[in-house]
């Protein structure tokens, strides 16, 4: 089971494709998201995603404001949100650096924008998950969809895989927890392999919003071959997601790690050529030592 998104092969049998997310932490500058598809680039991560955000086409002026949020949302958005033709330089300038660009679309309108720029693959926010006619319609494109599954039962998850499915749709579905930040109780890892099981025909990934690394490399010893992390160019700085980003150092040190993790997932048990010479373990031990 494999999907490729731009270059890049995404399957059990292939290294796990990391996703930066940006989210709207660059607060509308876009030198600022630039910088931050270059330091993701640096890091190692495979791509660098934003949001496309219309105000007027998503929410009513007086929608309830997030815990996330120091301000009402559509405000937020209307002040912050990167334009259409902002995004367009955007995605030019990470394909100039070589980082794959993704765009979550928060209404139709913004998801046929981002069509026609030529977006590789459409990132579906677990709040938009259930709204199967929206999902239907972007699944006609044809491109590759990740799915995140926050706030959704099994069931209704069940109903938007059958659905991508059966409009053979290239699919990953995120594991989620939409808490900002959750507590650890919360986040049951073990539900990847559950959705491994359960969904045969998409990749399974993790979308983490804790404010550290250890569940995102959990998940990959799970089983998740996707993981997404939000990042923040300086996490002193205000933005609507701070409270669960990462810095560049620390998504640096998460890329690190999980082909760390990947090359240490053998399941073969065998007498290794370092093992056999005891000489050489004594020596080896030695050095460890100081001595």
């Amino acid at each position: 089971m494999e999907i490729i998104i731009g270059k890049r092969k995404i399957g059990y049998n292939q290294p796990v494709y990391i996703i930066a997310e940006g989210c709207d932490n660059h607060l509308g500058n876009l030198n600022v998201a630039k910088e931050m598809a270059r330091h993701a680039k640096l890091a190692g991560a495979d791509a660098i995603k934003f949001q496309h955000h219309i105000p007027d086409e998503e929410m009513l002026p007086d929608v309830p404001m997030s815990d996330n949020f120091n301000m009402p949302l559509y405000e937020f958005l209307k002040k912050h949100a990167l334009t259409l033709e902002q995004h367009i330089e955007l995605k030019a300038y990470c394909e100039s650096i070589g980082i794959q660009y993704l765009c979550t679309p928060f209404s139709w309108k913004a998801a046929q924008e981002l069509n026609e720029i030529g977006v590789e693959a459409f990132k579906i926010g677990s709040g938009e998950m259930t709204d199967i006619p929206t999902l239907k319609r972007i699944a006609s494109f044809g491109k590759p969809m990740i799915v995140s599954t926050g706030m959704s039962t099994f069931e209704e998850i069940d109903r938007t895989y059958n659905i991508l499915v059966e409009m053979k749709v290239p699919l990953v579905l995120m594991h989620c927890v939409s808490e900002y930040p959750p507590v650890y109780q919360d986040i049951n890892l073990r539900v990847i392999s559950i959705m491994m099981d359960r969904y045969p025909q998409a990749i399974i990934g993790h979308s983490d919003h804790t404010p550290d690394l250890f569940t995102s490399f959990a998940a990959v010893v799970v089983g998740a071959k996707v993981i997404e992390k939000h990042v923040i160019i300086d996490k002193r700085q205000p933005g609507p997601d701070q409270c669960v980003s990462i810095d560049f150092y620390e998504l640096k040190t998460l890329v690190e790690g999980i082909r760390k993790i990947e090359l240490a997932m053998g399941n073969d048990k065998v007498i290794h050529d370092r093992e056999t010479n005891k000489t050489m373990g004594i020596q080896e031990h030695s050095i460890c030592q100081g001595y």
